[in-house]
């Protein structure tokens, strides 16, 4: 049974891998215009018009290759927001 601190301690570990991971995707999408908004959970990053698919695999490839993940092309298709992007690269590093 794990005492108080290391749940803290898993919990501060896994705050602090979720901010990185939202830090390097907002790093990976910064040079692309989002609007006055800024880039958030929601913006949307795969419907074609704000960035192409080529730099969408760019960005893909960078976060695989920054958090030891293999991301399979089948979720790729299902990702649409920065959110989704972050939770899919997530859930593959929780498995590795």
């Amino acid at each position: 049974m794990q005492g108080s601190s290391g749940l803290i301690a898993d919990k501060v570990e896994s705050v602090s891998l979720q901010m990185s991971v939202m830090r390097e995707i907002r790093r990976c999408l910064a040079p692309y215009t989002f609007g006055a908004r800024g880039i958030t959970g929601d913006t949307v990053i795969s419907d074609g018009v704000t960035i192409d698919s080529l730099t969408v695999m760019d960005v893909i490839m960078e976060l695989e290759e920054r958090f030891a993940v293999y991301i399979p092309m089948s979720a790729v298709a299902e990702i649409r927001t920065v959110d989704q992007l972050a939770g899919t690269v997530l859930r593959l590093h929780a498995r590795a």
